[in-house]
């Protein structure tokens, strides 16, 4: 699946090798995560503890994260993107088979921690096809597009998991895990690697643009990253809101599964909320980028998330997994598309975006996999309740940081045009 060298032919929007990224999204909303959403439930139905979930989540993401700036540099040097993708969705398949049918604990850890390392090159890889694809003037567009039919794959997936687990119990579940891999890749082999600049996406400008502009075509050092004060404030704020955010959907999962005694239906019914709410994100965020501006837009993410937490340590009943996971695709919907974004704005010209976007999506997972252990203590001291304010609670000083470093935190388009000048 390398990428020949050759004249890069003019991006064209509707062409076949669009269309395979959208089905390519639509699978991957499965094929990249293993279990997923339902490992959690699965496990809690056989006696394992909140706290015993979260350290395996906590232990698996930082040895996943610490693999992830390399996958970046990786992307940003190789030729063959979608290699990147393939590989990491067949080993992520076979280790979550194999977790399914023998969850035994050594199983489980392995498993895991496998499934993280792995998978940590799926995103910069992916970002970095998107980019040399469409470029970076149609790139937030696609990455909306991209985000859309990813969680449509996942309401789609959701829904197939709640009819094959009635009908067929995990015997059922293990074919559609393998019906999902094919899929995968499949599109990635039906994207045209000739169509893919490498130069755009790196972050650097086309050989047209570069020869029209004077020679900008040489990457920036690495020292790029740390001294970008943008990237850095932007790190910092999505470190609180991950920490606050990510352990929310899985103990509401882990606390309405134990109560139902249906794991995977409880899990596909929580998830499916958040993710159809995704969808409607996915589809209104160009728009909004477009009227109200890229710093807005992350702010109202930012928001949605102590608003979640309040109302999920406030209210009991099943009732409330609806305003909460819906809050859930406002917040972490919002902030899936516009990171990369605003990412591309603030490294345009270094050459180090996928490097720059690898390196903040482990400093967002540092937070996430640290809030895992956290609020599983939280559970056992005092209960759901508690960890769900608390996670509300930090994701405030996110939304206060961002408030008062915006405009380095996501320039307008305008903003950018003017310092490339």
């Amino acid at each position: 699946m390398g990428q020949p060298v050759g004249k890069m032919p003019p991006r064209i929007v509707s062409d076949r090798s669009l269309a395979a990224l959208c089905v390519l999204n639509f699978f991957l909303a499965d094929a990249r995560d293993g279990l997923g959403p339902f490992l959690d439930a699965f496990l809690a139905t056989r006696g394992w503890s909140s706290l015993s979930l979260g350290l395996i989540a906590t232990l698996g993401g930082l040895i996943g994260l610490a693999a992830t700036p390399l996958c970046g540099a990786l992307v940003d040097g190789t030729r063959w993107k979608r290699a990147l993708i393939a590989g990491p969705v067949v080993l992520v398949t076979a280790a979550a088979l194999i977790t399914l049918i023998s969850p035994d604990t050594s199983i489980v850890w392995i498993g895991q921690i496998g499934t993280a390392v792995v998978g940590a090159v799926i995103g910069p890889a992916l970002a970095g096809l998107t980019l040399g694809l469409v470029g970076e003037k149609l790139f937030s567009q696609q990455i909306a597009r991209n985000e859309f039919w990813n969680h449509t794959g996942n309401v789609a997936s959701l829904f197939a998991v709640y009819v094959i687990i009635s009908l067929f119990g995990l015997t059922g579940m293990i074919w559609l895990m393998v019906a999902t891999a094919f899929g995968a890749l499949a599109a990635i082999a039906m994207i045209d690697p000739a169509r893919i600049d490498h130069k755009v996406a790196r972050g650097l400008e086309s050989k047209t643009s570069a020869a029209e502009a004077g020679d900008k075509t040489s990457p920036s050092g690495f020292d790029v990253l740390l001294k970008s004060r943008g990237l850095i404030l932007l790190a910092l704020i999505l470190l609180i809101f991950h920490f606050g955010n990510a352990p929310m959907s899985r103990l509401i999962a882990q606390q309405f599964a134990i109560e139902l005694g249906t794991p995977f239906r409880t899990t596909a019914i929580i998830t499916g909320i958040a993710q159809l709410s995704m969808v409607a994100v996915a589809v209104a965020t160009p728009f909004l980028i477009r009227r109200i501006g890229l710093g807005t837009t992350l702010a109202i993410g930012l928001a949605a998330l102590p608003i979640r937490g309040l109302i999920a340590g406030s209210f009991e009943g099943f009732w409330v997994v609806w305003p909460v996971q819906i809050l859930d695709g406002v917040g972490a919907g919002l902030l899936g598309i516009v990171t990369p974004v605003a990412v591309e704005r603030i490294l345009k010209g270094s050459g180090r975006f996928n490097v720059g976007f690898a390196s903040l999506m482990t400093v967002q997972g540092i937070g996430a996999s640290l809030s895992n252990v956290v609020a599983g203590w939280l559970v056992s001291e005092g209960g759901y309740t508690l960890s769900h304010l608390v996670g509300g609670g930090v994701a405030v000083i996110a939304l206060v940081v961002f408030v008062i470093y915006r405009n380095e935190i996501a320039p307008s388009a305008r903003e950018v045009q003017a310092d490339s000048r």
